[in-house]
């Protein structure tokens, strides 16, 4: 009795600490963000003086403002809203069509094709021919440059062959019983069940071309072409307020470039933030069932 009545109370102890650890880690994880939305909420004269901690101090928009009323900022929010949409829908297409017959073992010589894409996740050219590359193609200055290449992320594509694999093959016998072309089964029956799964490697391919700012910086020369993340590169790496001259002097005296580097970044940080939780609920699901299965 004693043994069965200590083993749970154990159990309890050992959760509540797991629980307490999770929770303060996370904490700790939120600093720097929460300072960083401080600052960029801040008056000048707080944000200078360092006195800006985890509360904004003199509460105002001024920062915030100044951003969104940048030529650079609209354009390059627009153009890496673009590439992130139609980079993450080509992506989403090419993966799915390119695992689903991954999943099929009796098809002939899949494994070795398989093996091909496993190779390329472990081994590849190096930054320099594929730089050569993307060059020779004549995708220099060209938006296709950051969404050719990413196409297909081997990762994903496992997670996905994975995910397919755990549907029931009854399913599928059952349609072509009835009539069904392969076509007609995976609209019909195989992407339906597929939500979890393609919810998970949609968030990936969204947040990688989100924040990709090095590929942009290789290949695009035009600073008309420049993605968000490549301008918020820009403003952060500035020492000066040189970005600002251009502004009215009554602005420049309630902004720095301290808080607009901080407005910048809690900006370009929204939109995955509106995003993840409406795929949240797949999330878990989707990650757990394509990395365990097969």
């Amino acid at each position: 009795m004693t043994q069965s009545r200590s083993r749970p109370f154990s159990e309890a102890i050992y959760v509540s600490i797991v629980y307490v650890i999770l929770a303060g880690t996370g904490i700790l994880c939120l600093f720097p963000f929460v300072n960083v939305l401080a600052k960029s909420l801040s008056a000048n004269w707080a944000i200078v003086s360092g006195k800006v901690g985890l509360w904004p101090i003199d509460f105002n928009l001024k920062n915030i403002g100044f951003v969104i009323d940048d030529n650079m900022f609209q354009r390059g929010f627009l153009i890496s809203v673009s590439l992130t949409v139609v980079g993450t829908l080509a992506s989403v297409v090419m993966t799915a069509v390119s695992a689903y017959p991954l999943s099929k073992k009796h098809l002939p010589g899949i494994k070795f094709v398989l093996l091909l894409y496993i190779f390329t996740m472990l081994f590849n050219g190096g930054l320099v021919p594929n730089y050569l590359l993307i060059k020779n193609l004549g995708l220099m200055n060209n938006l296709m440059s950051l969404v050719l290449p990413a196409l297909i992320n081997v990762f994903n594509l496992l997670l996905m062959k994975n995910y397919y694999e755990s549907l029931p093959e009854s399913l599928e016998e059952s349609a072509k019983l009835d009539g069904a072309s392969n076509l007609r089964i995976v609209l019909r029956i195989i992407i339906p069940l597929s939500a979890p799964v393609f919810a998970t490697i949609s968030l990936f391919y969204a947040v990688s071309f989100w924040g990709d700012w090095f590929h942009p910086m290789l290949y695009l020369n035009d600073p008309a072409l420049k993605p968000l993340q490549l301008y918020m590169r820009d403003v952060v790496l500035q020492a000066s307020n040189e970005n600002l001259l251009n502004q009215d002097n009554d602005l420049l005296l309630n902004v720095s470039p301290e808080g607009i580097r901080n407005a910048t970044i809690i900006v370009s940080t929204i939109p995955i933030l509106l995003v993840y939780p409406f795929l949240q609920k797949h999330f878990i699901k989707g990650i757990l069932i394509g990395s365990v299965k097969g």
